[in-house]
């Protein structure tokens, strides 16, 4: 039995109503139907981890619908919810329409703390107003670590928008997050489990000091890591990633959210029960 089931949703890319994104994407449209599955999977879901880009323009009408959209749905399946910012997004309509701040100092960063039945959940601004690509104030990682000075029952989950990871991808390079090597001391003999990451569009695993990185898909559109020599392309296409903590181990898992044809749809028991013979018959 799962111990704890957690949906990563990064790169919504939210514009206002009859907006699309590269005038090719009904982000909206794409996000909804990832939701509605959600709600009609029967399935429990702890906590949903929005992991930045969530607007395409930071607009303030952007993020209410991506709140009229997602909390709801939430709210029904009883899982919690952690924005996080990225390079698209705007610090103060961010805090405003996803946070009800009514007050944004917009030189603060957005970093938060969520308790999810005993796992720790933190999710951090790598973002800096004006760049795209991303970094820690000193202040931040002293925050940190005052955080992680206190292990957590289940242990922590760090949320960043920016992964800290080199890339052969030429436009990933540039936009990563910067000094990896300082967060990498902060995070070293903490109880940090997994790094979880968007911005990239890709979906990619590797480890900073030895703890995984995850970079799941976006919902908004993907790009291509094997584009022809000098070129670089996008595609249509979205997903999303199911977390599962079982014990000491947290399993990422990339789902497609775009249709596809079904080979077979069976009942579990089945399975396990045709499962079990082969094993069985293997011995």
């Amino acid at each position: 039995m799962n111990e704890l089931t957690l949906v990563q949703l990064t790169d919504t890319h939210l514009r206002a109503a009859g907006e699309q994104v590269l005038d090719a994407v009904d982000t909206h449209a794409v996000l909804l139907g990832v939701l509605d599955r959600l709600r009609g999977g029967g399935r429990r879901i702890d906590a949903f981890i929005l992991s930045g880009d969530l607007s395409d323009n930071g607009s303030l009408d952007a993020y209410r619908r991506l709140r009229e959209a997602v909390e709801p749905v939430a709210a029904e399946l009883g899982a919690q919810v952690l924005y996080v910012m990225g390079n698209h997004d705007e610090r103060a309509a961010f805090g405003a329409g996803l946070l009800g701040l009514e007050a944004v100092d917009t030189a603060r960063p957005h970093d938060r703390v969520l308790d999810v039945r005993g796992l720790r959940v933190i999710g951090m601004d790598s973002t800096t107003p004006g760049r795209h690509d991303g970094r820690l104030e000193s202040e931040q990682l002293a925050w940190l670590a005052e955080e992680l000075a206190r292990p957590a029952e289940r242990g922590t989950l760090l949320v960043l928008h920016h992964p800290p990871l080199p890339s052969a991808i030429p436009a990933a390079e540039f936009l990563k997050l910067q000094d990896a090597d300082r967060l990498a001391e902060v995070l070293a003999g903490s109880d940090v489990r997994m790094i979880l990451c968007g911005h990239n569009h890709m979906t990619a695993a590797a480890a900073l000091g030895g703890i995984p990185v995850w970079v799941g898909p976006a919902l908004a559109y993907r790009i291509d890591a094997m584009a022809p020599a000098g070129r670089q392309q996008a595609f249509a296409g979205a997903g999303f990633t199911r977390l599962d903590v079982l014990g000491d181990t947290v399993i990422a898992t990339a789902v497609d959210a775009i249709p596809v044809h079904r080979i077979y749809d069976k009942d579990d028991t089945e399975v396990q029960e045709r499962l079990s013979a082969l094993a069985a018959e293997a011995g």
